[in-house]
């Protein structure tokens, strides 16, 4: 089950200086196109793994509410996946960015981008969790607040 997104296949152009004298033009696409290589890539970057074949684009079709993709051209430089319980809550998963691309405000236009979408879906809730480094760019950047919440390690 889909609910429609209400305009949200649109492309969000933001202009963004590096440092120095070049300027690049970051597009971002919700439910964008990409392929599994580039995401594959671009997660074992952000992660610290060796790349791997997941296929990216059946797991979020079939699970997700949308994803999030920040291109510079052609290049695949920020990813989002928000996946969902089918009603009201939504989840940020795997919020990506390149390294040649960081710093620039990518991620959190990324994160801020899922919560437009999960909010024109009818979500009432979007949910992250992350590692202790990433407080200050959750809480602060991105505008989430600290909650009580379990885990249980199932491997």
């Amino acid at each position: 089950m889909t609910l429609p997104l209400r305009g949200l296949t649109r492309v969000w152009h933001l202009g963004e200086c590096l440092l120095g004298s070049d300027a690049m033009e970051t597009d971002y696409h919700w439910r964008g196109a990409f392929d599994n290589a580039e995401v594959n890539e671009l997660h074992a970057e952000a992660f610290g793994h060796h790349v791997l074949g997941d296929d990216w684009a059946a797991q979020v079709e079939r699970h997700s509410l949308g994803w999030v993709c920040a291109r510079d051209g052609d290049v695949l430089v920020g990813f989002v996946n928000v996946a969902w319980d089918g009603g009201v809550h939504a989840f940020v998963l795997d919020t990506i960015v390149a390294a040649s691309a960081g710093r620039r405000g990518i991620g959190t236009r990324l994160v801020g981008l899922a919560v437009d979408g999960a909010r024109a879906a009818g979500c009432e809730w979007l949910h992250v969790d992350f590692e202790d480094h990433l407080r200050d760019f959750y809480f602060d950047a991105c505008g989430f607040i600290p909650t009580n919440a379990g885990l249980i390690q199932l491997v």
